[in-house]
């Protein structure tokens, strides 16, 4: 990365003199999506505000950015106050600017995703929140509402606008599963094409054709033959595969 040219001696003094305040300035916060796949679906992570505004309701992980913080050391700093979890890729989403977004006064969202294994929500800090289930009644990048739901299908209220920026990770996920590698961070260094199924079946929210599915991810061009067969299995080993760097 190529270092920022020294200002010249007019902009010096331009600086020296720059009065900061004569902008109104809006605030920036990071807001994390953390989603996992599991037999029924989507799962991700959000927490019940003990504050106003909206207290009570459930919000995801978020928190302002420092001055001198950039963006991406705010987030990593908020995953692992706010949930306990660390070594997740998170990577960013959109950025949710309205400015009626929250009612205390203008703050922009620079919301980040993550899709990590089920396992990693065992990891949880105590006091980190809920688990919830994410109904999503639209097909294929459609977009449009979700709903959050706890373990006996209740309903969670969010807070802020929380349940858009949930809304639009899954359709980018869904978005990038044929072409990006976010599915092969779930999977270990070898897998099978089942396995590639079922995390792809879990996003999408619907049962895919086996063989279309196989077709296309071969022709991806991301898939590699290992040459080895599953062992210490009770069927017919498959065929194992890695992701092509």
């Amino acid at each position: 990365m190529s270092r920022p040219l020294p200002p010249s001696s007019d902009e010096q003094v331009f600086l020296q003199t720059y009065n900061p305040g004569e902008f109104d300035r809006p605030s920036v916060t990071v807001d994390l999506v953390i989603l996992a796949p599991d037999e029924a679906g989507l799962l991700t992570l959000v927490l019940r505000r003990p504050e106003h505004p909206h207290r009570g309701r459930w919000a995801l992980p978020g928190g302002f950015v420092g001055i001198t913080e950039s963006l991406e050391a705010a987030a990593q700093r908020v995953l692992k106050e706010k949930t306990g979890l660390k070594g997740i890729f998170l990577e960013q989403l959109y950025t949710f600017g309205d400015p009626r977004r929250d009612p205390r006064m203008r703050i922009l969202s620079v919301a980040h995703m993550a899709l990590v294994p089920r396992e990693k929500f065992e990891d949880l800090k105590a006091e980190a929140g809920q688990v919830a289930r994410v109904e999503v009644p639209w097909e294929a990048e459609a977009g449009g509402p979700v709903a959050l739901l706890d373990q006996d299908g209740k309903h969670l209220p969010l807070a802020f606008d929380h349940e858009e920026i949930i809304a639009l990770a899954i359709k980018r996920l869904r978005g990038k599963l044929d072409y990006s590698p976010l599915a092969f961070q779930l999977l270990p260094q070898s897998f099978t094409l089942f396995q590639l199924q079922r995390i792809h079946e879990a996003v999408l929210g619907r049962v895919v054709n086996k063989d279309s599915f196989r077709r296309r991810m071969l022709a991806t061009g991301l898939l590699e033959a290992t040459g080895d067969m599953q062992e210490g299995v009770g069927h017919r080993p498959a065929a194992l595969y890695r992701f092509r760097q």
